[in-house]
């Protein structure tokens, strides 16, 4: 007896569940440790966020480091998984627009940031697992 479209589609999403924890996981140290990075280096991302020519860069450093600790820690422990991973998915949108394509910034921004969005909608799909 065959499966419809929803029984395919279920058993892929089930599938691609199982790696949900070690996507999720792994994220969030990538996250938690970015996001660190804006306090204890502070003046080197707040001369980077300079150069990308945001309003108030200094607002921003410690509003994208408060995001991505907060929102990495809430990976880390499967806490309200989707509603994070939207917030990040975000926050790897602007990190590839304005200093990837924006400045040219091929590392992290348009290397480890697309992965890094890939990640946040694959979560955003298959939720925590």
């Amino acid at each position: 007896m065959g499966r419809g479209a929803r029984g395919i589609l279920t058993t892929r999403v089930t599938r691609f569940a199982r790696l949900a924890p070690w996507v999720r996981i792994g994220a969030a140290v990538v996250f938690v440790v970015f996001g660190v990075g804006k306090f204890t280096a502070n003046a080197s991302e707040l001369n980077s966020f300079r150069g990308y020519g945001l309003p108030s860069p200094d607002t921003f450093v410690y509003g994208i480091g408060v995001l991505e600790v907060a929102a990495g820690m809430m990976l880390g422990v499967g806490a309200l998984t989707r509603v994070a991973a939207a917030l990040l998915a975000g926050d790897m949108i602007g990190a590839i627009a304005v200093a990837g394509i924006g400045q040219g910034e091929v590392v992290p921004s348009l290397t480890l940031a697309p992965i890094l969005l890939a990640a946040m909608v694959f979560l955003l799909f298959v939720g925590p697992g």
